[in-house]
């Protein structure tokens, strides 16, 4: 018999992961694992010990959601095979209510976990097999998914998949109806900043599209800057900074680089994510060209993404 006890019980979990879900775009890292680790705690002993019919449902849900935030946090600190065993929890926990938004939503998690890790044709099956589940859905998972085969197929040099990628992307974001993930808001909603982002990250990927890339970074940090700060996913705005800086650099323009790289070079120590590293890297990279071997504003940068690069977030988790 399901007392009123119970449903404030659960209602109350619904309310902590909610916040959760918010707080995941702009607190860093490390003050989110203690209330993660705390909720999942609790929604599974819940479902272990008091499986009440009435609540299991919502339960699953509960334990998805955690999960899938766990999994993003591990993946924060460079923790790759523990975020995917989260990932593939969330997923199981979403398949169990017959779920396709949040089953689809888990593929891609693990679509973003591979793509980060190096591994892009992992990362297009994953994101292709969300995209499937997700079929006749209209929240902005769909979105997301179209966005994240594009990424995955441009870093394969798959020129024409990429771009039609990104304009079902456009096309879904369109038709876009909010569903129960976009209410929930946070990292299960893909706004459009991070949608601008993501499509900066493909035209980056393909030649002859830097003009492109210009833009769709250019338009995802203008959106975040005119964001409230609970709405400012602090990682994909520098992932945006670091895509942007990339075209500064292939244009030959290291003084722009750097001051377009500036404020995330500027983040504090528990915001420097997996993610963020991986992109600061990449312009690093593209800074030892020949050319830029006698340029102030390059060495400058170089020397600025070297210092960086010794202070990842996971280093305060080891």
């Amino acid at each position: 018999m399901t007392t009123l006890a119970d449903t404030i019980t659960v209602e109350q979990l619904r309310d902590d992961v909610t916040s959760l879900a918010g707080r995941c775009l702009c607190d860093p890292v490390t003050e989110l694992f203690g209330p993660l680790l705390e909720v999942q705690e609790r929604v599974f002993n819940r479902l272990e010990n008091d499986p009440e019919p009435d609540h299991a449902h919502e339960l699953y849900l509960l334990a998805a959601l955690v999960s899938g935030m766990l999994a993003k946090a591990h993946h924060d600190l460079d923790r790759e095979h523990q975020a995917m065993s989260l990932a593939r929890m969330a997923y199981v926990c979403a398949d169990n209510i017959g779920h396709p938004g949040l089953r689809a939503w888990s593929r891609g998690l693990q679509s973003l976990l591979a793509y980060s890790a190096g591994r892009p044709q992992e990362a297009a099956a994953f994101a292709d097999c969300g995209a499937r589940i997700a079929d006749g859905q209209n929240g902005s998972v769909t979105s997301w998914l179209a966005c994240s085969q594009a990424r995955a197929q441009a870093r394969l040099g798959a020129a024409e998949p990429a771009r039609l990628a990104l304009v079902r992307a456009d096309d879904m974001r369109e038709h876009h109806v909010h569903d129960d993930l976009d209410a929930i808001g946070g990292i299960f909603w893909f706004a459009p900043p991070r949608q601008h982002h993501y499509a900066a990250d493909a035209y980056a990927c393909l030649p002859g599209q830097s003009e492109r890339a210009v833009h769709e970074a250019t338009r995802s940090i203008a959106l975040y800057a005119a964001a409230a700060p609970e709405q400012r996913s602090f990682g994909d705005e520098a992932g945006a900074r670091c895509v942007l800086a990339l075209t500064r650099v292939w244009a030959g323009d290291a003084a722009a680089a750097r001051d377009t790289l500036g404020p995330v070079l500027r983040l504090d120590l528990p915001r420097r994510t997996a993610e963020v590293m991986a992109g600061v890297s990449r312009v690093g990279d593209a800074l030892r060209d020949s050319r830029f071997t006698d340029v102030p504003e390059a060495r400058d940068l170089r020397a600025q993404i070297e210092w960086f690069a010794q202070r990842p977030a996971s280093a305060l988790a080891s």
